[in-house]
């Protein structure tokens, strides 16, 4: 039987990309994260100004994902989020049971 435990995402993406493109990019990890794991909460931050310029931009559209997974799907989705257009960063943490 697979181990699961349980993580968060934060990912950070680009507002150059319009609201359309920002709502479709959220779709898009939300979707993914879904496929591949059990999705306990989304939390969209939305706009927020970032604590240093990231490619010239001083603010992002903030995304929090709380799920449950198997412990490969974390780096796929690493994977995914560096390869995306309009995503600044990303950062996935494996949450300490309680």
């Amino acid at each position: 039987m697979a181990v699961i435990n349980s993580y968060e995402a934060v990912i950070v993406i680009s507002l150059k990309l319009g609201e359309e493109a920002v709502a479709g990019t959220v779709k898009k990890f939300q979707n993914l994260i879904e496929k591949h794991a059990e999705v306990e909460s989304v939390d969209e931050w939305g706009k927020r100004r970032l604590a240093y310029p990231i490619n010239k931009e001083t603010d992002a559209y903030y995304v929090l994902f709380n799920f449950k997974s198997e412990a490969e799907f974390p780096a796929e989705l690493d994977r995914v989020t560096k390869i995306t257009d309009g995503v600044l960063r990303s950062m996935i943490i494996k949450k300490e049971d309680a």
